[in-house]
């Protein structure tokens, strides 16, 4: 929403204020231009100036810019300094490394390195599966991206996308107790990559792989799901379609409809938009149909240089239609969006079925906001953490991944990520669930326990478990 403030974009002014200055001045100026003050400190007070710290959410860029030359305009006024409070939390970087052991003395030294650590080397000479138990592998997932495709940025690079791959390693860390590291590649090659990746693999338990351009991650994450003994889990894929399924499971209790008998349409096949159909077939919806504004409506009997097009084609739209999105969402008892910003009306939602499901999930900006589809849709759930229902992945990948870890699972497949699902959706309780919670909270510390144990469940009835964890018979 324009205009709207976010504690994501925070500001810190550093003034030196004059006596005669009343604060009032300062306080009208930050809220003409949109500003809204979150915490005022003192760093210092004497006779003739009192330097304040004023704590500012703002909405992007240009409110900044005017914000600080309002309020420098005000006499008796000096901006020191302006901080932006998300770079302050990147300087140096969002992590870093922690020994588990002191080192004290000759002693400690001689186990940790040489001479003693020659033993435990040739133990796992012998022996290599002993590094589940004597090495960081059994907790440790790598982080790993080309930064061809970072967020809503695009192809910005494997520099630039290494504070959102830092950002992941804190939410494994926070949120499951995983220690895990960015490795941000410099290069696009699809051979290179996987090479990488398989050549770094012995120190990890598993590989997330992200911000990966479309369609060149699929080829990546089937190989190396097929060449290592690992997990491996492309998160923009299917940490997306397990927190969308988890939405929509709880979104039909509400509306009273079965998986078996909806109608859904999606808007964007690429990477996300694709495993989200597969996790849809896989739990029983038979009628899909994907469009996108470039093609419009895939269906069979049309040439599609993209190879993912193709099974689309192949695996969806039963009735063969053809037409635009528009003409797609006619009669849809489900819409969801992994495309780009306003790309439906209020006169397609008109065409959808009774009691309509909307997850616009593009971001920032959703296919239709949630302020204009209200008055027309049942149920509504974005990406955003500023509306009710937010589709966010961090519910998924961290329960996945300890789940995966724990049972030393040698890979994460469909049965997995479907009890992923299901578990999220169980959080939410029968007496809980309404219109404006379909969802858990990414802060409700349950999530990752259920999921943690749903996913060991899985692993172990089809198989992929080597280990079985304390608990599980």
């Amino acid at each position: 929403m324009k205009g709207q403030t976010s504690g994501s974009y925070t500001i810190i002014l550093r003034l030196e204020i004059e006596p005669a200055v009343p604060f009032i001045r300062i306080a009208n100026a930050v809220h003409e231009t949109g500003g809204e003050i979150a915490a005022v400190d003192i760093v210092s007070k004497s006779k003739n100036m009192t330097v304040r710290d004023i704590t500012v959410s703002v909405s992007n860029a240009e409110n900044e810019a005017e914000l600080i030359e309002s309020v420098s305009k005000i006499p008796g006024i000096g901006v020191v300094n302006v901080s932006d409070r998300t770079f302050l939390m990147h300087l140096g970087g969002k992590l870093e490394v922690h020994s588990k052991v002191p080192i004290k003395n000759r002693d400690d030294l001689s186990h940790v390195y040489t001479p003693g650590v020659a033993r435990v080397c040739m133990a796992l000479h012998e022996d290599p599966a002993k590094a589940y138990s004597l090495t960081i592998k059994r907790n440790t997932v790598a982080v790993v991206t080309d930064g061809t495709a970072v967020l809503g940025l695009g192809d910005i690079g494997p520099i630039a996308a290494m504070p959102v791959m830092e950002g992941k390693a804190m939410l494994f860390k926070e949120m499951a107790g995983i220690d895990s590291f960015p490795i941000c590649l410099n290069t696009k090659n699809t051979e290179e990559i996987i090479a990488i990746v398989k050549s770094i693999a012995p120190v990890f338990g598993g590989i997330n792989l992200e911000d990966i351009s479309s369609p060149r991650c699929f080829e990546i994450e089937e190989r190396l799901k097929r060449e290592l003994y690992i997990p491996v889990f492309h998160d923009d894929q299917h940490g997306t379609a397990v927190v969308m399924l988890a939405g929509l499971i709880n979104a039909l209790k509400i509306v009273g409809k079965n998986m078996s008998d909806i109608k859904v349409v999606f808007s964007g096949i690429g990477a996300a938009g694709v495993a989200c159909t597969k996790m849809l077939l896989a739990a029983g919806v038979k009628h899909i149909v994907g469009a996108t504004r470039s093609v419009g409506i895939v269906h069979r009997g049309a040439a599609y240089d993209n190879p993912m097009f193709q099974w689309y084609a192949q695996h969806s739209n039963p009735d063969n239609v053809t037409g635009s999105l528009s003409d797609a969402i006619d009669g849809a008892d489900v819409f969801i969006g992994l495309s780009g910003p306003n790309v439906i009306t209020v006169e397609d939602l008109k065409k959808m079925a009774r009691d309509p499901i909307v997850f616009a999930m593009a971001n920032p900006t959703p296919e239709i906001l949630p302020e204009v589809a209200e008055p027309y849709v049942r149920v509504m759930a974005t990406g955003r953490s500023d509306y009710p229902n937010q589709l966010n992945n961090v519910l998924c990948f961290p329960g996945i991944f300890r789940g995966a870890l724990d049972c030393q699972a040698t890979a994460i497949n469909e049965e997995m990520k479907l009890a992923a699902a299901y578990a999220i959706a169980s959080i939410v309780g029968e007496d809980e669930l309404n219109e404006q919670y379909i969802i858990p909270s990414v802060f409700n510390n349950r999530v990752v326990e259920t999921v943690r144990k749903k996913v060991i469940e899985a692993a172990m009835k089809s198989g992929v478990a080597r280990k079985i964890p304390h608990g599980f018979a």
